[in-house]
């Protein structure tokens, strides 16, 4: 049980702060620059459920994904250690292959994509779009968290936490797509026009292309342009 009795502490005022086994280490630290995010993108999933309506699935998904991200913000600031006084939290298997059913279960009724999706449509879908950037960004960090105090015991990050987040990521691309899908005043995805392509402005799921079919009748990728990195791994 977690007891909270003062917020401000004056113990951080000199530029460091202490992980979870009470190690004392600076706030540059990767590996509280990688919690650091992970607290924004789950704030950043609180505005979205405060301020937009989705449906229950998803509102249910979204609020338990919300817990798991302090789960996960537990586990990137506890050091792995070889043994432990008691058994610390930490991100399995498990969380991953839940991540990856609801990727499954919302993304499968969605139409394969024909170019890259913009950020927008429905407020609810703009809102994942950002924290899907957010939580990037967080396994960026944790990767280079993980090129300074590496992945064993002791001292390392625990892999399974970094491969949540990509998976998360996942997940919020796909659910924004889902948030479209599910409003009948957007057009369901709004999509990336290439330069020199564009007329009015982005085109719709349902445009056709101006350019050469894709590669395949499947594709999530377009033809002629190149993968962006955001929605690549």
């Amino acid at each position: 049980m977690v007891h909270l009795t003062r917020i401000y502490t004056r113990t951080g005022d000199g530029g460091q702060t202490r992980l979870v086994d009470m190690s004392l280490t600076d706030k540059t630290d990767p590996r509280v620059a990688a919690y650091g995010d992970v607290d924004e993108a789950n704030s950043q999933l609180g505005v979205l459920l405060s301020t937009t309506e989705l449906p229950e699935p998803m509102v249910t998904l979204l609020g338990r994904v919300q817990n798991e991200l302090f789960d996960l913000g537990a586990d990137l600031g506890n050091p792995l250690q070889e043994t432990y006084a008691h058994e610390p939290l930490r991100i399995t298997a498990e969380y991953v292959d839940r991540l990856e059913e609801a990727c499954d279960a919302f993304g499968d009724p969605l139409p394969a994509l024909r170019s890259f999706v913009l950020p927008g449509g429905t407020p609810a879908a703009a809102h994942l779009h950002v924290a899907r950037t957010i939580v990037r960004r967080a396994e960026r960090t944790a990767w280079t968290a993980v090129e300074q105090v590496g992945s064993e015991a002791p001292g390392g990050v625990n892999l399974l936490a970094i491969t949540y987040l990509n998976r998360l990521s996942d997940l919020l691309f796909i659910l924004s797509r889902a948030a479209n899908a599910t409003d009948p005043t957007i057009d369901r995805d709004v999509l990336w026009v290439p330069g020199g392509k564009r007329s009015d402005g982005p085109r719709k799921s349902d445009e056709p292309r101006q350019s050469d079919e894709p590669r395949g009748a499947d594709s999530t990728q377009p033809a002629d342009e190149p993968q962006r990195p955001e929605e690549s791994a």
